[in-house]
């Protein structure tokens, strides 16, 4: 039996070792690269990519240690093996965003194993955080995000940080078996519409041990989303983790499967919360899970929000079509900038169901006191019950 084991272990060595050798690297370099602020390596790395791309095996794209100017780029798949991309230095984006020619600075399209590592993004959006009219304009054009992944599949991006995006900092659209780790995104809390992490029709998403502070929400979860599992996320400034909002469009697909454990949320301007437009299409959220949640200084601790109408872009005063059900918030605890602790305004058409609430310790101590919740077509499940969940 030993020796089988030490015939074993010999060979799974040789097979790693093996592995390492086999691998390729392609040194953007190679391919003309020089680092500068003001060239433009967009050619040299898109030549590389294809060069890797078509490379059978395993193969590295390394972009060394500097600061180096990029513009837009579509690094598309399918490739004929496993695909890393290593930075080691500082990509920086046109400051401009008229430079722009797309929705995605760097975007990656129908890619299976792929490997980002490491690396800094700036995506100098100060100037069009100033341009930006989304807000009210339903009309407007929508500025490029850092990082767009499209239909990606088994990948990894870990050690990565992201700061100052145009728009959101990482999009994830039809992705499956992706994972987040110890990523870093940065931007002041007046930066508009800079979703940190938005994530859309997309299965077995996992966002570890990472920390995002953004002018809008931390993570959105769209529509279409299954099996979303966010651990050891710290969320500050922003508007905290989101659900939502859902029911804008026709055809949307059901939400179901997330679970948000272990994280910290700071003076941010909504908790945790799940949202949906009143009034307009169908659609649903099940199966959502929010536990071992720290809170300080966050306003709207807990919130299902199902008449979501900004800028009045709806009818307000209509149900909302998308059903709520299966919802537990469990082992919240920390302090309130609002005496309202849990707010869940659920649809008149569709009310929640399911919905458990348990062992709630968030503190306020301001001058409106004393601490409330309002539960509006709902009749939830109470476990440990506390004091701030009066109304409930």
């Amino acid at each position: 039996m030993k020796f089988r084991l030490c015939i074993l272990t010999i060979f799974v060595l040789l097979s790693f070792l093996f592995n390492i050798r086999a691998e390729k690297v392609f040194d953007v370099k190679s391919f003309g690269a020089t680092p500068s602020q003001k060239n433009d390596i967009s050619k040299a790395l898109l030549a590389a990519w294809k060069a890797a791309c078509s490379t059978p095996g395993a193969s590295r794209i390394l972009i060394p240690e500097a600061k180096y100017a990029l513009r837009d780029v579509l690094l598309e798949g399918p490739c004929k093996g496993s695909m890393v991309l290593q930075i080691k230095g500082t990509l920086m984006a046109p400051a401009d965003p008229s430079e722009h020619h797309s929705q995605g600075w760097i975007t990656f399209q129908h890619v299976d194993h792929l490997t980002i590592s490491g690396g800094n993004l700036d995506g100098r959006g100060k100037i069009a955080w100033g341009k930006n009219t989304c807000r009210t304009n339903v009309n407007c054009k929508n500025l490029p995000m850092n990082l767009r992944f499209d239909f990606v599949t088994n990948t990894i991006v870990e050690d990565l940080t992201s700061r100052d995006s145009k728009n959101f900092h990482m999009n994830l659209i039809g992705c499956q078996n992706f994972t987040l780790q110890r990523i870093k995104i940065i931007a002041p809390g007046d930066s508009a519409n800079t979703d940190r992490i938005h994530i859309g029709r997309s299965n077995e998403v996992n966002i570890i041990d990472s920390k995002i502070g953004t002018g809008d929400d931390c993570i959105s979860i769209g529509d279409g989303s299954r099996n979303i599992k966010i651990t050891g996320v710290r969320c500050g400034p922003g508007h905290g983790i989101s659900i939502g909002s859902l029911g804008k469009y026709k055809n949307e697909e059901p939400v179901s499967g997330v679970y948000v454990k272990k994280c910290d949320l700071i003076n941010t301007s909504n908790g945790i919360r799940i949202k949906s437009w009143p009034g307009l299409y169908s659609g649903a959220a099940t199966d959502m899970h929010f536990e071992d949640i720290s809170m300080n200084n966050v306003s709207n601790a807990i919130l299902i929000d199902q008449m979501y109408c900004p800028w009045n872009h709806c009818n307000s005063k209509a149900s909302s079509n998308v059903k709520i059900s299966k919802v537990t918030f469990s082992n919240i605890k920390g302090t309130s900038s609002t005496p309202t602790i849990v707010k869940l305004l659920c649809s008149k058409g569709l009310p929640c169901e399911g919905v458990e609430l348990n062992n709630i310790n968030v503190v306020y101590k301001g001058p409106d006191g004393p601490a409330k919740s309002e539960c509006t077509n709902v009749k939830p499940k109470i476990g440990i019950r506390t004091d701030v969940l009066r109304g409930c």
